[in-house]
């Protein structure tokens, strides 16, 4: 059986339990060679919130291998028919708990008639050698890519393809929610996600893309931050030099006329311990917003600073993400 462990969260300074699940590896090469569809998800808790309801999945995935763990919220709205969704990308260290007990979204969702998909930011149980050892990278660190390097591309880290296409289809399955019309946003990890993913849809086409694209304390510059570089080498075949598909400004800079137009907010709190450089870091700040904001300048921007909003006095934290989330 699993057995929980608790730990304090580097990121967010606060505790969390984490559980072991190696028997979750088995699964892996069950449902990787059955090449048919992921299992409908099962419902494991729900909460009434201002009027609406969040509800916990989990289901088998097909991109990764593994069980996984998703949250909607659904406004009263969508018991008439579909709404409009908006996806929530966590940060490291996180689950899709995270975001639905500590941001605070419902209420505003649930005004706006709004629907939220919160997914987990890994796989978790794949069974890769020292995937619990570090919180930055393996398990609650997928970074929003789909690994091109072994053991991790064996072992199912693939979160871009879950999030865009198993994830996205999935939820598209379930009463309520209209995925074609849906919104894009993250924090920390998540926020590079947000800008990634939604970036990709852009520019790939294969379906409509994410309306808008919004982020708390993104990294924006992953290939020149240490935790960016650190996911790309581990993950990446290419490394740092693969990392450049999968970097908001290095894409914002390769295709300005396809993206300079996307709807784009961030939100940076300039109390963040992450933000300024750091000779931990090898004189390199983690969040770089300045580099996407030049990178917007660049592309021809009118509205780049009003598009990254410093927020005076805010920390990296969920406080910092509740003050801010009805915006």
């Amino acid at each position: 059986p699993p057995h929980p462990t608790t730990t304090t969260c580097p990121i967010h300074q606060q505790a969390m339990t984490t559980m072991k699940v190696p028997w979750r590896s088995a699964l892996r090469s069950c449902s990787s060679t059955s090449g048919g569809a992921a299992a409908p998800p099962r419902v494991v808790g729900s909460h009434k919130s201002f009027g609406g309801v969040w509800t916990r999945y989990e289901h088998e995935s097909a991109a990764t291998g593994t069980p996984m763990t998703f949250s909607v919220f659904l406004p009263p709205r969508a018991a008439a028919g579909p709404v409009p969704c908006v996806f929530y990308l966590s940060g490291l260290t996180c689950t899709d708990e995270n975001f639905v007990q500590k941001a605070g979204a419902a209420r505003a969702a649930a005004a706006l008639q709004l629907a939220i998909v919160a997914p987990d930011t890994s796989p978790r149980g794949a069974g890769v050698q020292g995937e619990e050892d570090a919180y930055d990278f393996g398990t609650g660190a997928g970074f929003y890519v789909d690994a091109t390097r072994d053991p991790w591309r064996g072992a199912g880290y693939r979160m871009d393809t879950y999030v865009r296409q198993e994830l996205r289809d999935l939820v598209g399955t379930l009463p309520g929610l209209d995925v074609e019309n849906a919104s894009i946003m993250g924090h920390s990890m998540g926020g590079h996600g947000a800008l990634t993913l939604g970036f990709k849809e852009r520019l790939e086409q294969k379906r409509p893309p994410f309306r808008s694209i919004s982020a708390f304390s993104p990294i924006c510059h992953p290939t020149a931050c240490p935790w960016g570089q650190k996911a790309f080498t581990g993950y990446l075949e290419g490394g740092v030099e693969e990392g450049k598909q999968h970097d908001a400004t290095l894409l914002l800079l390769q295709h300005p006329r396809e993206l300079v137009g996307v709807p784009l907010l961030v939100d940076q709190g300039s109390d963040d311990a992450f933000l300024p450089p750091s000779e931990a870091n090898g004189g390199a700040g983690q969040l770089q917003p300045e580099a996407l904001q030049e990178a917007l300048s660049a592309a021809g921007r009118k509205d780049a600073e009003e598009t990254i909003r410093l927020q005076p006095g805010y920390d990296h934290s969920y406080f910092f993400i509740s003050t801010f989330i009805d915006s």
